[in-house]
């Protein structure tokens, strides 16, 4: 078997705004259709998980939640980890036609630009229950103000939101205006500028091996 080399993972991470893990995500290689890259390689990880939901956790430090909604599909990943580490239950917001049961549907313009659907179960939760939501990257900002309105629509509180990352402009200001944001990067930090111009550094050196995980003896 061929030994490939491991993640790279820093004895002393520095300031919590240094964020390694960061630098694992992979650049988009199919094109325009597809989002402009691929943060899943922080997942398979275990070192750069673990430390991204450590800082996700601290950063939420104070705001209370009684389930976390976790935006379909890769923020299945994020919100049902975030669940786990914050002792709540997991909600999944899904696409439309994928629940087989009651549901409330809101239609919303993704980071494409196309029109979609999404649903959430019906009820899916007593009025009052506040609701921290989860997805992978928000960079329009339209998915996420839909899974606001299915929540509000059930008489839900989005107490917070957190994602790898959370892209600036006009709607997402508003997001960390209203609620509680935590995310990977870090607004203020050089991480920040290049995911808003859609473009890492760390790109020119990515290799697909960087975050593969080790593998545990026995």
């Amino acid at each position: 078997m061929t030994d490939f080399p491991k993640a790279e993972v820093p004895a002393d991470k520095g300031p919590r705004d240094d964020r390694w893990y960061l630098k694992l995500m992979a650049p988009n290689t199919k094109g325009e259709k597809f989002a402009w890259l691929d943060p899943t390689s922080i997942y398979i990880n275990g070192a750069a998980f673990h430390d991204l939901l450590d800082d996700l956790v601290a950063d939420l430090d104070g705001v209370d939640c009684d389930v976390v909604g976790g935006l379909d599909a890769m923020g299945f990943v994020l919100g049902s980890a975030l669940a786990a580490r914050l002792d709540v239950g997991f909600l999944p917001i899904r696409k439309a036609g994928k629940l087989c049961v009651e549901t409330d549907a809101v239609s919303f313009t993704n980071y494409s630009g196309r029109t979609q659907n999404m649903e959430m179960r019906k009820p899916a939760f007593a009025p009052g229950t506040r609701v921290l939501l989860a997805d992978q990257w928000v960079e329009t900002g339209g998915t996420m103000e839909g899974a606001i309105q299915l929540v509000e629509r059930q008489g839900g509180t989005v107490t917070g939101m957190a994602a790898v990352a959370i892209e600036e402009n006009e709607v997402t200001d508003g997001f960390r205006q209203r609620y509680r944001c935590a995310a990977g990067v870090v607004p203020g930090t050089e991480w920040q500028r290049q995911c808003n111009a859609q473009y890492l550094e760390s790109f020119a050196d990515y290799t697909p091996w960087m975050a593969f995980p080790a593998r545990r003896n026995g």
